[in-house]
């Protein structure tokens, strides 16, 4: 079978590997037919990163956690990408209880049993039973597993019953393209505060987290926002949190300034440009209990955060990888429940065979797409 892999910075081609095949009475076959791009792919995919983190690594400026991820040669192709699906179950092990073939349904970007200790806290993309390292996870290569990526005719997923949750009735697949990863984490970056803080205000800084960015600022303006401020330099960005309801804030360039940012008492700091200076505007932006969610990459080692400023200011930083398992029903629920157009952050749609050029493109969030199938053959 066929699947989409990375081989280098710009190129990506279509490669083969071995079909896989039911390994366990829990397991399940499920076929992609939507796919999403996630934000932190486009880091390899358009700079030369992999060089410049070899020689990070050894001189100790970037932190070691990464080889975990990536390997020893981080985004060394080639390695089979991308970890957001919308999947139709193809065939199903003998103790798979909730799902039949024809199903449609989101498949997580990490992997995991539901049953460990990690799980039963909701700490999903920490799972004790399958990762033998940072993470097990779809689309990162060896080092996270032997999962591959989910841009591939078929995919084998192990407890199936847990893992894969049903796209609900009516929701076009192409809406929730990101649920895998983009789309839930920007949910947990600001659902839960605003749950606690109806009506607060939030602030978004994009760039580096592309669509999170914008899910997030819509997510927001869905949930009852009373403010919601999007502050970028990228045009097409801008737009589309405007079409979502926010407030668009342009930069005059990536490096963002203290009057970038129109207030200092936001209740929701989302920081999407993967630097430690945005890190430090969002936290300084924040009112009386804030709280801010990082969700870029931060890879140098000393990250600097002014605890001084969150300790006058009673400010929260959750950061870490995303659990998008115990937050899809409540995602996929709302979107079908209140019709939110997560669709509008699509900034490109390709055919499904044409993934290695569209995955390659410069643009906000790109999603793939082919026919689904009344139950089909492998690589059909």
């Amino acid at each position: 079978m066929r699947e989409l892999q990375f081989v280098r910075t710009g190129r990506l081609e279509w490669r083969e590997r071995p079909t896989p095949v039911l390994r366990d009475a829990r397991d399940a076959l499920v076929r992609p037919f939507v796919a999403g791009r996630c934000d932190g792919d486009t880091m390899p995919i358009h700079r030369h990163v992999s060089r410049a983190m070899q020689l990070g690594l050894r001189a100790g400026l970037i932190d070691p956690v990464v080889r975990s991820i990536c390997g020893p040669v981080p985004f060394q192709g080639p390695f089979a990408i991308g970890h957001e699906c919308v999947a139709e179950v193809f065939e199903v092990g003998s103790d798979v209880t909730t799902l039949r073939p024809g199903d449609v349904v989101v498949v997580p970007w990490a992997v995991s049993c539901g049953d460990c200790r990690e799980c039963r806290l909701g700490l999903t993309a920490k799972c004790s039973t399958t990762r033998a390292s940072t993470l097990a996870a779809f689309g990162f290569g060896a080092a996270s597993g032997p999962w591959g990526g989910m841009v591939a005719d078929l995919l084998r997923i192990p407890f199936a019953d847990h893992m894969l949750v049903p796209v609900p009735a009516g929701v076009d697949p192409l809406r929730v393209a990101a649920a895998s990863d983009n789309l839930s984490d920007a949910w947990r970056c600001v659902v839960p505060a605003l749950r606690e803080r109806p009506g607060g205000k939030a602030l978004i800084l994009g760039g580096a987290a592309q669509s999170i960015g914008l899910y997030a600022a819509g997510l927001a303006v869905a949930h009852g926002a009373e403010v919601v401020d999007y502050v970028d330099h990228r045009p097409e960005r801008l737009a589309i949190a405007e079409k979502l309801g926010a407030r668009a804030h342009p930069t005059a360039g990536r490096k963002l300034r203290r009057a970038d940012v129109p207030r200092r008492d936001y209740d929701i700091a989302v920081e999407g440009t993967s630097t430690a200076a945005g890190v430090d505007l969002a936290l300084r932006s924040l009112g009386p209990g804030g709280f801010c969610q990082p969700v870029g990459y931060y890879l140098p080692v000393g990250t600097k955060v002014p605890l001084m400023h969150m300790y006058a200011t009673d400010a929260t930083v959750k950061i870490g990888v995303s659990n998008v398992r115990p937050i899809l029903p409540d995602v996929l629920d709302f979107v079908a429940r209140h019709n939110f157009p997560a669709e509008v952050v699509t900034t490109m749609t390709a055919a499904w065979e044409d993934a290695p050029a569209a995955y390659a493109a410069h643009t906000t969030k790109l999603v793939l797409h082919r026919e689904p199938l009344a139950v089909s053959g492998p690589g059909d």
